[in-house]
């Protein structure tokens, strides 16, 4: 299928675990501190654990104590931003461009030169390290 987006749901349930499920169609939330990419700094690369496709440089990764992997911007053209006011907040979703899964927040609190901290779930993620 050309239109990665336009999968069925049954695809995404057996592709992917309950939890990365749970956070990718869903738009859930792993528990802070809790995430396999949280405290990684390996040289690599993170992609999305739906369909693949490249997010985020591992150089442009820092440690926000935030309790989610933390970026401060992610690969042009790779990411959509949709508006999220959920839950009583006002914060701006960040989705995989290729497959629309929802990966995490962006927040314009981050302490590099972008002013930016992509807060993203590791369920949403898998990491390829550099050769």
């Amino acid at each position: 299928m050309d239109d990665v987006k336009k999968l069925p749901d049954e695809y995404w349930r057996k592709k992917l675990t309950p939890e990365q499920y749970r956070v990718l169609r869903e738009k859930g939330t792993e528990a802070p501190f809790t995430g396999k990419f949280y405290k990684n700094f390996e040289t690599g690369m993170y992609e999305c654990a739906a369909c693949g496709s490249p997010l985020f440089s591992s150089d442009t990764k820092f440690d926000s104590d935030c309790g989610w992997p933390s970026f401060d911007k992610s690969l042009e053209g790779n990411v959509e931003f949709r508006d999220d006011n959920s839950l009583g907040m006002q914060r701006t979703e960040v989705l995989c461009k290729n497959c629309g899964g929802h990966l995490g927040h962006l927040f314009n609190d981050g302490p590099t030169e972008t002013g930016q901290r992509f807060c993203i779930n590791s369920a949403a993620l898998n990491f390829k390290p550099k050769k």
